[in-house]
């Protein structure tokens, strides 16, 4: 019996690849743990665009089921709403003044279906790339993408969603410090399935604190329908050349991101899923699940740093965990009181998760640094990291970058894909560029690159 405990306490220090091992309820529960960590940000991008909640759910979980298939089922990801896009949505389709308060509060209803148009042809632009790595190979791309460029992108990635977790703990700091103390405990001094759920519990005993201190609004519960279809037709996508143009540009920086966070999930795992099952597949999981969204009238899907941060708390790397959080996001599509009771989670609560998952996705960035023995002491990758996350962080303070394309249209460009451009631009110009992707052990699954 002790021996068990010990083989089982052994399997959670080094890594889960088979949560089978832990049992089917075991299994259900670390699912809802990867909901819970996805569902403020997945829902946050509809509440401020005015796009459905119930049909965000449901191509989540769509989405990621279909990124799985395509995927091979070999990477551990889930693809919620992309905050990247918002900018472009809400130019399509800004908030309507509502005359009662006079406020620009309403959703756009006639014009959110132009900018799901719009993303449905961004999607297909990561098909496309799909494509160009699929015939020119993955090599010939990787050289732009080198561990100097992807690893202070992912630190920025973290470092840019930080504000968002301080302004939510704003809100309640007792929350939201009984919330990270919980997540803290629960992972440096649990064991078992305490070790491995710091998240869930979190939640579950930081909300309870939240009942206590009577902090909990349960109107909105109350006046949602316990049943509800998620897709509206009349929400569906349809198509105009100004949406589109509008739109798309951006899917151009966010397979940047992309990479990323493949990259990312890659130095949490241990396992080169951009080699195995190769970056035209994470890149065309990506598209078709954006495309299906933009179609059925949801946000842009993107893989979600926030079940990375899970992946890298719980160290449970099985991708079946991930398929079953996305069966619990098709439920809660169909069932708008439950979504809404869960969305009574004090923004707090929110906050206090989400400071140590934002700060995990920095130090998995800076892990992918160390771990490829990248040498600052050259000055060619010095450059190029400062100049990484000086635009990241400094573009992203001031709301980007739009640029004016004609008298119509302008792109508008987050700090993340500035950072991004300049970086694979600065990597493919200064002289020294003697990255080789494609120098992996003979199993495939380590990240051993040569800088």
């Amino acid at each position: 019996m002790e021996k068990s405990k010990q083989k089982q306490q052994s399997s959670v220090m080094e890594g889960i690849y088979d949560a089978k091992q832990l049992g089917i309820p075991k299994m259900l529960i670390l699912g809802l743990q990867h909901t819970f960590a996805m569902f403020g940000a997945t829902v946050l991008v509809p509440f401020l665009t005015g796009l459905s909640v119930p049909t965000t759910l449901f191509c989540a979980g769509v989405g990621t089921l279909l990124f799985h298939l395509i995927t091979k089922g070999k990477v551990p990801a889930f693809l919620g709403s992309s905050f990247a896009f918002l900018g472009g949505i809400l130019l399509v389709a800004p908030k309507l003044v509502d005359p009662s308060t006079g406020e620009a509060t309403l959703p756009n209803t006639e014009m959110l279906p132009y900018a799901c148009g719009g993303i449905v042809i961004a999607g297909l632009v990561y098909v496309a790339m799909s494509l160009l790595i699929s015939a020119f190979g993955i090599q010939k791309v990787m050289r732009f993408f080198p561990p100097v460029v992807t690893g202070p992108i992912i630190i920025s990635i973290g470092l840019i969603l930080a504000p968002s977790a301080i302004t939510n703990c704003q809100s309640n700091w007792i929350l939201a410090l009984v919330a990270l103390g919980i997540v803290v405990v629960c992972n440096i001094w649990g064991k078992g399935m305490i070790k491995i759920l710091p998240i869930l519990l979190g939640v579950v005993g930081s909300y309870l604190v939240a009942l206590a201190m009577g902090a909990v609004d349960f109107q909105p519960v109350q006046q949602a329908q316990a049943i509800g279809f998620p897709v509206v037709p009349s929400q569906m996508a349809k198509f105009s050349l100004s949406a589109c143009l509008t739109i798309v540009p951006i899917s151009l920086a966010t397979m940047m991101e992309h990479i990323g966070d493949v990259a990312a999930i890659s130095a949490t795992t241990g396992k080169n899923f951009i080699r195995d099952p190769g970056l035209n597949r994470t890149l065309l999981g990506d598209g078709v699940a954006t495309s299906l969204a933009g179609f059925l009238g949801g946000p842009a899907n993107t893989t979600y740093g926030e079940n990375t941060g899970v992946l890298a708390l719980t160290k449970v790397y099985d991708p079946k965990v991930i398929r079953i959080a996305a069966c619990f996001a098709i439920v809660l599509s169909f069932s708008p009181k439950f979504g809404a009771l869960v969305n009574t989670v004090p923004a707090a609560i929110i906050g206090g998760i989400s400071f140590i998952l934002y700060g995990m996705i920095s130090a998995i960035g800076v892990r992918n640094v160390v771990e490829n023995q990248v040498d600052f002491t050259n000055s060619r990758n010095l450059i190029i990291a400062a100049v990484i996350l000086v635009s990241a962080l400094g573009f992203n303070s001031i709301g980007g970058l739009s640029i004016p394309v004609g008298n119509e249209f302008t792109i508008n460009l987050s700090g993340i894909a500035i950072a991004a451009v300049l970086g694979i631009l600065l990597n493919a110009i200064l002289p020294g560029n003697d990255y080789q992707f494609d120098n992996v052990s003979n199993t495939g699954d380590s990240l051993n690159f040569e800088i």
